[in-house]
């Protein structure tokens, strides 16, 4: 209890956030104190009864694929067990999340603001009309939002069903294998509560938007453009409700410019009106044809072509790569001794894997982007076959934020041309050298002498070891991290005790005397 109090106390002792923020954060935080526990308790009561429905619900739609044989037992015996497994999985993952992560963002707070930089505030004289907007917006936005979805919701409860019975009739979309017919029966019949859970999330995320036009005033420095988002955040709902439930276009309610930047945007958008007028029909028939289209397809199928389910599919892909390259790469730092048996001891028993956790996926991200350099790729080479670019990844935002950097680090790698000698003595560095001046190489051996050359390269280390540390934060990091180390240490322990039977050398726990380099 005394350690969360101390971390709790930093937020506000913290030199990265300014008075007037700290000052706001002390006032409200009580609210959200309060409140977590309802909410986190609500919260896990729900998303488990839909995880433990849908789970195995969507289990049975695959397991009704064209490779799966006995396609009647499998209907009923997946999803059951695995959602079990999962469940503690993500209880696990959870508790990694509360221990570890949120204290590794308290640490981040504590460090020391660099000289560039300045701290996050907020402005006092903007403080009341953020204030205003917000206590006007709230209940303007959460009144409003929550009335459209209850008076379009009559609409997607019987366009719903409408789409569920023609498929029914025409043997379609969840319909089309029979051992499918009575969960497809079953989806029917609980329709209303997804059209009942559309509104709570609705009413929810309504609050949610209200809050976020104090943000607005402070970002655009201006009540008026605060006031204009809370209309056009209604007419933006009414909008998506339209598209979502295929009635009319657009939104009858006003839509304010809330943004400066919109105002170009507007003007580009009057230009191009009669161009997309000319291609309103087209769009139509397009449209039509893709709505057919889309009925003949499968449910897992239309699921893996949803946008974010592209995202959570690649980003699973590049996660398994970096663990099975933390394990190879593990075992060849391990015989050179750059990773010592009492490291990994930590790690396993006292759960210290801060330095191993950090400098290990450095190194193997270091060696993916002197592979890709080599190769002379546009993207990353992650195996022998797979080759990650911004073509064949999914285009959001997220996948962007964590590819991007890693491009553009392996262009600055091809640019050095490093040697072979160089990129052997790079492996030892990440590991030992804190890699804060240029000066640190000067005992390594490192072959270069040109201190802008080893500034780059430290530069490059330190920014992929600060990718890491956020990574780390990732719920499913740590634990898979730990299972990582588990498999190095018995694979150690069994070297070990095979080197010792046969009066060999035991691998040494302080690393090699001598350098590699």
């Amino acid at each position: 209890m005394k350690h969360s109090l101390d971390k709790l106390e930093i937020q506000f002792l913290t030199k990265r956030f300014g008075l007037v923020l700290k000052v706001v954060i002390l006032i409200c935080l009580p609210i959200p104190v309060l409140l977590l526990p309802i909410v986190g308790i609500v919260g896990s009561l729900l998303g488990g009864i839909g995880y433990g429905f849908f789970a195995p619900l969507l289990a049975t739609f695959e397991a009704v694929g064209q490779d799966v044989e006995d396609k009647f037992y499998h209907c009923f015996t997946d999803g059951c067990w695995s959602t079990i497994k999962r469940s503690c999985t993500v209880v696990q993952d959870v508790t990694d999340f509360c221990f570890h992560s949120y204290f590794s963002y308290m640490d981040e707070l504590r460090e020391n603001l660099p000289i560039h930089e300045k701290p996050f505030d907020i402005k006092l004289s903007m403080l009341p009309c953020c204030l205003l907007v917000i206590l006007v917006g709230v209940p303007f936005d959460v009144v409003l939002i929550t009335s459209i979805a209850i008076w379009k919701s009559p609409y997607m409860l019987f366009i719903g069903w409408k789409r569920l019975l023609e498929d029914l009739i025409g043997r379609e979309g969840p319909f089309l294998e029979t051992e499918c017919v009575p969960f497809a029966g079953l989806a029917i019949i609980l329709w209303p509560l997804a059209v009942v859970g559309a509104v709570l999330a609705a009413c929810i995320s309504s609050l949610f938007l209200g809050l976020y036009g104090g943000i607005v005033v402070h970002q655009e420095d201006s009540m008026q453009m605060g006031f204009s988002y809370i209309l056009s955040v209604v007419s933006l709902f009414d909008e998506y409700v339209n598209d979502f439930l295929y009635l009319r276009e657009g939104s009858c309610l006003p839509r304010p410019i809330y943004r400066r930047q919109m105002v170009h945007s507007v003007e580009r958008k009057n230009h191009e009106s009669s161009y997309n007028n000319s291609l309103k029909n087209r769009r139509e028939d397009s449209q039509n044809a893709r709505h057919t289209l889309q009925q003949t397809r499968n449910l897992k199928w239309k699921i893996q072509q949803y946008g974010p389910v592209q995202v959570i599919h690649a980003f699973i892909v590049v996660w398994d790569w970096l663990f099975k390259s933390c394990e190879v790469n593990g075992r060849i730092l391990l015989r050179d001794g750059l990773i010592s048996v009492k490291e990994i001891e930590e790690c396993i028993l006292k759960g210290n894997c801060k330095k191993l956790g950090i400098k290990l996926p450095a190194w193997s991200l270091m060696h993916c982007l002197l592979t890709s350099a080599k190769c002379d790729t546009d993207g990353l080479v992650i195996s022998d076959d797979v080759e990650l670019t911004r073509m064949n990844g999914p285009r959001d935002k997220v996948f962007e934020w964590f590819i991007g950097p890693l491009l553009i680090m392996k262009d600055q790698l091809k640019k050095l041309k490093l040697e072979e000698t160089e990129e052997t003595c790079l492996k030892e560095l990440v590991m030992r050298c804190k890699n804060e001046l240029p000066e640190e190489w000067d005992s390594t051996g490192f072959p270069s002498n040109d201190t802008v050359r080893r500034a780059q390269l430290q530069a490059i280390i330190r920014r992929l070891q600060g990718i890491v540390a956020s990574m780390s934060r990732i719920p499913t990091f740590r634990r898979r991290f730990k299972n990582l180390v588990k498999v190095l240490y018995m694979e150690a322990l069994q070297a070990s005790a095979s080197a010792s039977h046969i009066g060999g050398s035991v691998i040494p726990k302080n690393g090699p005397k001598d350098s590699p380099c």
